[in-house]
């Protein structure tokens, strides 16, 4: 009896473990279909004028993405959105962990960076098209402003937050404050900057399809406003569900990245 009892704990343990790797799965597809079962709700609400059905919707978005067209402005957007993501991540990591370490400084310069990302970036489009000009170049300009704050923000917590004993031990070693940045700030904080690139990372995808929507001759955003110039109904609800698909499938796996940081720490 005894030796039986004995295995009750970790049958109980590995049990618990399986319900919470299939807790997340469950989750979305419960989620998934809570949004098919309202969007057929509005369907029937509104009518084919006002939006497709789910099926037609998934009819059209499968269609798109097997047609060559669709593709090229599909490559648009994502070349767009990844050099928006690597230029935001550079510049709002440095920015971030400078701001983070010079703590007089970085005191009177957050209200300054907290009150621009409260401001609707759309207000500096038509900045950005007058330096940038309307092509790839402002729509990478527009993902950065969208990306960039989250990040600048949430990395300067995380290096205010790190253990004094190492910034002293810096100190004590003469290290100078680049070489701080480098060998100390940023490897201690990587899980805080992971989740604050996670935010501006979906920050970057919508400011590229805003700017592709306004100032674009190509792009999935350009596309989405073509269809909505022209009251393509079809058209406007399967691009909009392929970025919705894009977005939670990026954002799913940033999570999964950001919780198996933060479980190191």
């Amino acid at each position: 009896m005894t030796s039986i009892d004995s295995y009750k704990p970790i049958e109980v343990v590995e049990r618990s473990s399986i319900w919470k790797r299939h807790q997340r799965s469950f989750d979305l597809l419960l989620l998934a279909i809570v949004v098919v079962a309202v969007w057929q709700v509005f369907f029937l609400i509104g009518g084919a004028v006002a939006l497709a059905s789910p099926l037609q919707a998934t009819r059209t978005a499968i269609a798109m993405l097997t047609s060559a067209d669709f593709w090229v402005d599909i490559r648009a957007t994502f070349s767009a959105f990844a050099s928006s993501v690597v230029i935001e991540a550079i510049l709002g990591i440095l920015l971030g962990a400078i701001l983070g370490l010079r703590r007089m400084t970085g005191d009177v310069v957050e209200p300054m960076i907290a009150g621009l990302y409260s401001i609707p970036k759309l207000m500096f489009f038509p900045m950005i098209t007058l330096f940038f000009g309307i092509g790839m170049s402002s729509e990478v300009a527009f993902g950065v402003l969208h990306g960039i704050i989250p990040i600048i923000l949430f990395t300067m917590s995380a290096v205010r937050n790190i253990k004094p004993v190492y910034l002293k031990s810096a100190r004590t070693m003469g290290l100078s404050t680049t070489q701080t940045l480098f060998t100390i700030a940023l490897p201690a904080t990587v899980p805080e900057i992971f989740t604050g690139l996670r935010i501006g990372i979906s920050g970057a995808l919508i400011g590229v399809i805003l700017c592709e929507m306004f100032g674009s001759s190509k792009g999935v955003g350009f596309r989405l406003m073509n269809a909505m110039a022209n009251n393509v109904v079809a058209d406007i609800s399967a691009i909009t569900l392929i970025l919705i698909v894009v977005a939670a499938v990026l954002s799913a796996a940033l999570m999964v990245i950001d919780e198996r940081l933060h479980r190191r720490i």
